[in-house]
């Protein structure tokens, strides 16, 4: 995957005024760097059905890895035809709960948050208290165009209850095979969303670590917070698309302001983006240093985004009150929260019945399956107020 984005490496440049020269180099040198490195390529396993060693090695050092054309060109036109569905339920105004010809909106009926918006090209949780204040500093929030929207969609929570494509994507018996590679076999969901990042309105995301409840932990490792699948559906650059510090989920929790400091600027020195073709999944340690600049350039992101935990990382523990209400994870809502995991490997048999579907040991552990169907629909609304935020 390597893809000409030279017009939107310059129009991003542009926005930085004095410093356009210093970002516009920060960019290809990013870009240059990540080309560079050797974390690339298609899911793999061995005979014994573990993770390729090469791959493991290589997201146990980065912290991330690409994983290439994991989703077919048919699984992605779904996605697609999901969005543009979507799209034309959004609300008229931010946080509203009609469209702009009077219906309901998406989401408008549940407990739930769902649509997230943000200010065009603005850094909406930089600098905030907004998830115990993990996002330190304010990106550099760019000036959008005259004629472009005051907000824009930015973050789509809980989405595998808006779209089937999405939850088809979360049943990839590949990808929950390499979740049971990295957290074993009885592994925990976390949270899933969509983030939009259309061209010339896409927030910013400030630069933050996910974890938040084992930094001091006398268990800590570097897996303690769990991983992201980020899969993506039209690609991502080094203008659209999300940096990472590799390396950086071993180091405990960073200060990033004193990083910043040390770098001179908010272009923390070091940093590459993740660079991805159509249908390519990012597997991403949630300790990672990551973030993404305002998207500025030409093209569009849309990262169907879901992550997996230990199971030994949540049981029994305290959540810590970002993605859903602060509350001790027990065996029985870690169960409930696991349906979706099913619900979403039955409506992938459903949708691919020549594929051998994934076998989660939990449900085989207790005897249950689960059917996708109507009472199923009915029974993941507002699923994410269960969500296992560590």
């Amino acid at each position: 995957m390597n893809q000409d984005i030279t017009k939107s490496i310059n129009a991003c440049a542009a926005h930085y005024g004095e410093h356009a020269e210093q970002m516009k180099s920060y960019l290809l040198n990013g870009q240059a760097q990540a080309y560079k490195m050797n974390n690339r390529g298609p899911i793999k396993f061995d005979e014994n059905g573990a993770l390729a060693k090469d791959i493991l090695a290589e997201y146990q050092q980065c912290g991330f890895y690409i994983f290439e054309n994991v989703l077919s060109e048919a699984e992605l036109d779904d996605v697609k035809a999901d969005l543009a569905q979507m799209r034309s339920t959004f609300s008229a105004a931010p946080y509203g709960k009609t469209t702009a010809d009077g219906k309901p909106a998406l989401g408008a009926d549940n407990i739930a948050p769902s649509l997230i918006w943000s200010k065009s090209l603005g850094d909406p949780l930089g600098g905030t208290a907004i998830a115990n204040g993990r996002h330190q500093v304010k990106l550099f929030e760019p000036t959008a165009a005259k004629d472009s929207p005051e907000y824009a969609p930015f973050v789509l929570l809980g989405s595998l209850q808006f779209s089937e494509a999405c939850l088809r994507i979360y049943g990839h018996p590949q990808l929950l095979r390499v979740a049971e590679c990295i957290n074993g076999a009885d592994f925990a969901p976390f949270h899933e969303c969509l983030f939009i990042k259309d061209p010339g309105v896409g927030a910013a995301v400030s630069w933050h670590q996910d974890g938040d409840t084992h930094w001091n932990s006398q268990h800590f490792d570097d897996g303690i917070h769990g991983f992201n699948f980020m899969a993506q559906v039209y690609g991502s650059t080094a203008v659209n698309g999300v940096w990472v510090l590799p390396g950086s989920h071993k180091t405990g929790k960073i200060d990033i302001k004193n990083l910043i400091e040390a770098s001179g600027s908010e272009r923390i020195e070091g940093l590459v983006p993740l660079l991805c073709g159509p249908g390519d999944v990012v597997i991403c340690n949630r300790q990672l240093l990551h973030g993404s600049f305002a998207n500025t350039g030409f093209e569009p992101r849309v990262t169907v985004n879901f992550g997996f935990h230990r199971r030994s990382s949540v049981l029994g523990v305290m959540g810590a009150g970002m993605h859903s209400e602060a509350q001790e994870y027990t065996e029985a809502l870690i169960d409930e929260r696991s349906k979706v995991i099913g619900y979403a490997i039955d409506a992938r048999q459903q949708k691919y019945p020549d594929e051998t579907p994934y076998q989660y040991q939990p449900f085989i552990d207790k005897g249950v399956q689960y059917t996708w169907d109507q009472h199923a629909k009915k029974d993941i609304k507002d699923y994410n107020l269960r969500d296992l935020s560590i």
